[in-house]
């Protein structure tokens, strides 16, 4: 038999991931900005020899390289929105943008770790004042560039609700700017710890406070990272979305009395939206259409598979 409107079943998944996401354009400024600091830190570092601003242009180098490779997810997710070869669309394309940049600054917080360990046995001298220069230049870099890149401004449109409290709340889950955020933040935290070494250096004598400053960064970066690569890594692996949406789905079929849902699953797809396939009993069910219905439209479901068993009679 021949369905003359199978297209009103129909529908694409692209999931307005074909749209400039709101944080493009901030990260690819960020990233032109932050290749920039990063080529005259690293020569500063090396002119004027000061490890914990070596340290910070290196640092920022792996953040250059991260930037891009978020800048990058952006557009490729947008350019390729339309490829069915991608069953949900293109979201998760920023979640591994965020999940690779997670581990390039896991690399680099150990790589400051080792460095700043082996220059207290071995200390060189340092050219105070310019390094000391350089250094406020690229904090004043580094605080533009959190500032553009502040996560708790809005970049999205749908709710997200929060899985311990089951409230909701209008915050980012998009971890590809979330990964270029922490990148900066990284290299302000860096920035201070660097002309706080340097200025103890010049006016203590504190020389290993440059050393053991890269020490403290590292550490600090590292857990960044690590937190980063576990929210990442969640939502690549599919693991179920917030407790909060999926007690909002059940409820609403459960409204009646007679429908009870027997299995839900609820995952990512992209920055804020999520797929849904549930699977409802009742000896009186519904069309799959209306059960779709019942469930509230400001969860940002974007994909929402119903399957119906009718109860047995006893």
């Amino acid at each position: 038999m021949h369905l003359k409107n199978i297209r009103l079943w129909q529908h694409d998944h692209i999931f307005g991931q074909d749209r400039e996401q709101a944080g493009e354009r901030r990260t690819i400024l960020v990233t032109v900005v932050t290749f920039v600091m990063m080529v005259v830190e690293i020569v500063a570092g090396i002119v004027f020899g000061s490890m914990a601003l070596l340290a910070d242009g290196l640092h920022m180098a792996s953040h250059a390289t991260a930037l891009g490779i978020n800048s990058f997810a952006y557009i490729y997710a947008r350019r390729h929105s339309g490829n069915k070869s991608f069953n949900f669309g293109t979201g998760k394309v920023n979640t591994l943008g965020g999940f690779t940049g997670a581990i390039l600054l896991g690399f680099f917080a150990l790589f400051m770790l080792w460095k700043s360990a082996k220059r207290i046995f071995a200390p060189v001298s340092i050219a105070f004042n310019q390094a000391i220069f350089v250094a406020v230049i690229g904090l004043v870099v580094n605080l533009v560039s959190v500032f553009i890149l502040d996560t708790r401004k809005k970049v999205g449109h749908t709710h997200e609700h929060d899985s311990d409290d089951h409230s909701d709340h209008h915050h980012t889950h998009d971890h590809n700017l979330q990964s270029a955020y922490l990148h900066v933040l990284a290299d302000a935290l860096t920035s201070v710890l660097a002309i706080v070494a340097l200025l103890s250096a010049k006016y203590f004598g504190l020389i290993s406070m440059d050393p053991l400053m890269g020490i403290v960064g590292g550490i600090m970066v590292f857990k960044w990272s690590f937190g980063l690569l576990i929210a990442t890594s969640h939502i690549l692996l599919d693991k179920a979305g917030p407790e909060g949406i999926q007690q909002k789905i059940k409820a609403s079929i459960e409204a009646d009395g007679d429908s009870k849902v027997s299995d839900l699953h609820l995952w990512s797809v992209g920055p804020n939206i999520y797929n849904v396939i549930v699977s409802v009993v009742a000896c009186n069910p519904l069309e799959p259409d209306q059960y779709r219905k019942l469930i509230p439209d400001d969860l940002g479901l974007v994909h929402v598979t119903v399957e119906i068993h009718r109860c047995k009679s006893n």
